[in-house]
């Protein structure tokens, strides 16, 4: 990164890459499939970044809205999102791409604009269940015949889980967070003894454990493991998307990781608390909070099935209570009876595994 530019020296093709063997001189330019740029311009960055958003340019646009249907739909207009040349595949509905560009330009570059459209549109807001006769003409939803359901990614599994439990410190900005990993994990995977992290992962403690998960420190070498699982990326190389793979060791990272039990914890306490002394109305609130509607006559009676045997379990063993309410650094609410708490932090638990609440319907 510059403040300006410096004095531009002369560069050559080099011959086999030797540096001795100088060939033709090259001078910087835009490649000339594409627009050229005006011809009183300099030759320089600010040339360049003006060159890229001028709505003359054929490409800038079209892959922002493609990046942004890939976002919200898990697949682009063009499924090869990282390609759009030769080699890279034909869009789906091509007509669209160009009006969504076309759309971005005429917004100024409005991304939020661009995004309520998209969000608002009736494509988006059909239903997830697709009809026999689009899974046998679409199976694989490119023609958009039904919305898809997504499983959302690692760091919005986290965020959503401490949001509703009321633990998430929503203060933006600031230096990066060392949330709960497993102990001794650098260690392990770095050595001890290592020059720059010789003193290896320390964690933080306070609201430094609760901040959104973008500013959770990151090490190339050693991405935090409750991202890695939900298939952060490694961040070693840019990528244009991710993969998305369900494992078992997401389901156990859900149910028995720290901040996921906390959150638990912290959700049961929201149910207790402002839903009075029923249950029905504690599962139905706390139900609401995670999946953004009521529970059917069926999945209540479940829960509340689940709820009397977490109740008399947790009644029989106060030591195994206190054991689940103790996990993390917040501290529990010491109004509670120990073995209700750790009944709703259980029905909590489920329902921040559900299937419905880490997809995008």
């Amino acid at each position: 990164m510059i403040m300006e530019d410096s004095h531009k020296r002369d560069t050559f093709i080099l011959k086999r890459g030797q540096y001795d063997q100088r060939g033709q001189k090259v001078t910087a330019g835009v490649p000339r499939s594409l627009p050229p740029l005006p011809g009183d311009a300099e030759i320089n960055r600010l040339s360049l970044a003006e060159w890229l958003v001028d709505p003359r340019h054929p490409l800038t646009a079209r892959v922002t809205v493609n990046r942004l249907w890939q976002h919200h739909f898990g697949v682009g207009l063009v499924k090869s999102s990282e390609d759009f040349g030769v080699q890279g595949d034909f869009p789906s509905h091509p007509d669209l791409l160009d009006w969504l560009a076309a759309e971005l330009i005429q917004l100024k570059w409005d991304i939020k604009a661009l995004q309520r459209l998209i969000v608002t549109s009736a494509t988006y807001r059909q239903s997830s269940q697709p009809s026999l006769v689009a899974l046998q003409i679409d199976p694989e939803n490119r023609l958009l015949s039904h919305s898809p359901r997504l499983r959302l990614s690692g760091e919005v599994i986290r965020d959503q889980a401490l949001f509703v439990s009321g633990l998430l410190v929503e203060r933006i900005g600031g230096p990066s967070v060392k949330p709960y990993q497993p102990a001794n994990l650098w260690n392990e995977i770095a050595g001890p003894t290592t020059s720059a992290y010789a003193k290896g992962y320390q964690q933080d403690t306070g609201d430094a454990l609760y901040r959104r998960s973008l500013y959770t420190f990151w090490r190339r070498a050693i991405p935090h493991p409750g991202l890695q699982i939900f298939d952060g990326p490694s961040r070693e190389v840019c990528i244009s998307r991710r993969e998305r793979t369900n494992t078992p060791l997401q389901a156990l990272a859900l149910l028995n990781d720290t901040i996921f039990i906390e959150a638990a914890r912290g959700l049961g306490t929201r149910m207790i608390r402002d839903s009075g002394e029923n249950d029905t109305a504690r599962i139905r609130h706390g139900f609401q909070l995670v999946t953004g509607r009521h529970p059917s006559p069926e999945e209540l009676t479940i829960l509340l099935r689940s709820l009397e045997i977490h109740q008399r379990t947790y009644a029989n063993n106060r030591d195994l209570a206190a054991e689940l309410i103790g996990v993390g650094e917040s501290e529990p609410d010491h109004n509670l009876t120990a073995s209700e708490l750790a009944a709703y932090t259980a029905i909590a638990n489920t329902l921040l595994n559900l299937d419905e609440t880490i997809t995008r319907p």
